[in-house]
């Protein structure tokens, strides 16, 4: 049976099952050994996905609070500059 979700999971992909036919068809040891491949790169993937997204959000948290960190460097700059054109 193959699932119909809207989201593929890799566990969906290994539990997946063909009917066997006799005389046609393919090889069913050929299609699960394909089916283990698929399954492999959609672990991958989502790790990957997760590790961006997560990587994502520590940049969003550091950009919300560069204002407020660098806001005296803004400040220090412009009185030091000043100090060296008198």
């Amino acid at each position: 049976m193959i699932h119909r979700a809207r989201r593929l999971f890799s566990s969906q992909v290994r539990a997946a099952t063909f009917a066997r036919r006799r005389w046609r068809g393919l090889d069913p040891d050929q299609v699960y050994a394909y089916l283990d491949r698929v399954a492999d790169e959609l672990e991958r993937l989502t790790r990957e996905a997760t590790t961006a997204h997560a990587e994502g959000e520590l940049i969003r948290q550091a950009l919300r609070q560069w204002p407020s960190r660098h806001a005296d460097c803004q400040h220090a700059a412009a009185t030091s500059n000043s100090w060296w054109h008198r």
